[in-house]
């Protein structure tokens, strides 16, 4: 990750493919976005096509050549791809073993029989907040809603006083913490250090999802007052396996790459020698791909044989994993070359002349450009992937943990007020049985709400690091 990203950020002080003034580029970048925005809401293109096109269309737009326009998105598709699609493919991994294993609904139903009343929220919180470590966002709403319209319906709790801090969980996980993909590739697009970036991104979370997820919940809940849908309750929250892996087990398998990698982290901190043996040792067993590797491998026995699966149960399993990711590889990997399209063309060096006359800080900067391409696209992937690449030269000379607020600053404009563009929105509304107007009172607002005050602690820890 850290060789990659070194070369990733030298492509800023390569010769431009194109000869435009900054003029023409601002042109061209605006156009470049434009066509993807109008492909993803106006034409349902899928974001793969749209990204690959809009990048095609960036250097045309910029008077770049078009084999030269096609090297560079080639060139980003791949070092994106091999940098992060490898974390995706054994991200997806552990998330398949903890649902088919029971794992899930191991933690779910250990927290659930200690927690009632006032509780309940706080521990749809800490469910949602375990659970979507690993997990993709799609999958997690996918795992964990049955289980909200069960507690909500057996306990006669408030649909939203249970739904809200749940997706709030979710949300700010994949938004600010990798190993998820958008945090991934921001890591990578501007150089970040991902330990340190993990160490701050939870220091964001925690008081950004107690606002939006418990506090706010209950302006939710009388907002809006519907009882969960019944056709969309399940008898059991998963089909799993007659025994399944214990709790501890469970939840310390999914916390193993996070603690690997915040060791390395603090390590890096507090001895700063690179040839110093703990530093050499945490270095290697903290890195990304290691330490998702290491969290596969005990999941295989932690979760898989502890469920009862056979080597070929497992082996479906992993396979099984796989193939719902494709998808999602291609869209960060057109991404990838979207960004690097736009350093090729030269945009970064036009970024930078530009903001020696800002007066705006770069984190906030940074936020706005997210904020606007998400409002536009509906993805937070996009959203983040493409502000990644516009922001990145500003991170050349900034500290490590400012190079990680930068990050956090993304994520957390990346995740603005979702609406009717948005895939999530209608995967919650027709879960929780809403309108499209209940669904922007509870949903949109409750995004809108982690957003903001994701930025907010981002700018305060910007003032004391």
């Amino acid at each position: 990750m850290t060789s990659l990203s070194v070369e990733m950020l030298a492509a800023d002080t390569v010769e431009p493919i194109t000869s435009a003034g900054n003029a023409q580029l601002g042109i061209a970048v605006v156009a470049g976005i434009a066509v993807i925005v109008l492909l993803i809401t106006r034409f349902k293109l899928h974001a793969f096509l749209a990204l690959t096109i809009g990048s095609l269309a960036l250097g045309a737009f910029a008077g770049a050549p078009l084999d030269k326009a096609i090297a560079s998105f080639s060139t980003g598709l791949g070092s994106t791809v091999a940098g992060v699609g490898v974390l995706i493919a054994l991200g997806a991994i552990l998330g398949k073993l903890l649902a088919d294993s029971g794992g899930a609904d191991q933690i779910v139903d250990t927290i659930l029989a200690r927690a009632g009343g006032r509780a309940m929220p706080w521990a749809m919180v800490l469910i949602a907040s375990i659970i979507g470590l690993p997990l993709f966002f799609e999958v997690g709403i996918v795992l964990l809603i049955p289980v909200v319209l069960m507690v909500a319906k057996r306990g006669n709790y408030s649909l939203m006083r249970i739904g809200i801090p749940a997706l709030a969980g979710l949300s700010v996980m994949h938004g600010l913490i990798p190993p998820h993909p958008g945090p991934l590739v921001a890591i990578d697009a501007i150089g970040a250090n991902l330990g340190v970036t993990l160490a701050l991104g939870l220091l964001v979370a925690i008081p950004t999802v107690i606002i939006a997820g418990p506090v706010f919940s209950r302006f939710a809940a009388r907002w809006v007052d519907i009882p969960a849908p019944e056709k969309m309750i399940p008898q059991r929250a998963t089909d799993g396996p007659e025994k399944r892996p214990s709790f501890a087990a469970t939840v310390t398998t999914v916390l193993l790459p996070v603690v690997l990698m915040m060791a390395k982290a603090l390590v890096d901190i507090i001895v700063d020698d690179p040839e110093n043996g703990l530093q050499r040792v945490t270095d290697v067993v903290g890195s990304p791909l290691i330490a998702l590797l290491a969290a596969v491998l005990v999941g295989i026995f932690t979760l898989g044989r502890a469920a009862g699966f056979t080597k070929e149960r497992i082996g479906s399993t992993v396979e099984k994993s796989l193939a719902p990711i494709a998808g999602v590889l291609l869209i960060v990997g057109a991404g990838g070359g979207f960004k690097q399209t736009l350093i090729d063309i030269g945009v970064g060096q036009m970024i930078l002349d530009f903001s020696k006359n800002w007066a705006i800080p770069t984190l906030l900067l940074a936020w706005l450009i997210a904020v606007a391409i998400r409002l536009a696209t509906g993805s937070a992937t996009v959203a983040t992937i493409s502000a990644a690449g516009l922001v990145a030269p500003l991170a050349a000379d900034m500290s490590t943990a400012h190079a990680a607020l930068l990050v956090l600053a993304i994520g957390a404009g990346s995740l603005f007020f979702s609406h009717v563009n948005d895939a999530g929105f209608w995967l919650v509304k027709e879960y929780f049985g809403m309108n499209v107007g209940q669904t922007i009172k509870t949903w949109s607002v409750m995004e809108t709400i982690i957003s903001v005050v994701g930025i907010v602690f981002v700018l305060l820890l910007s003032l004391v690091l």
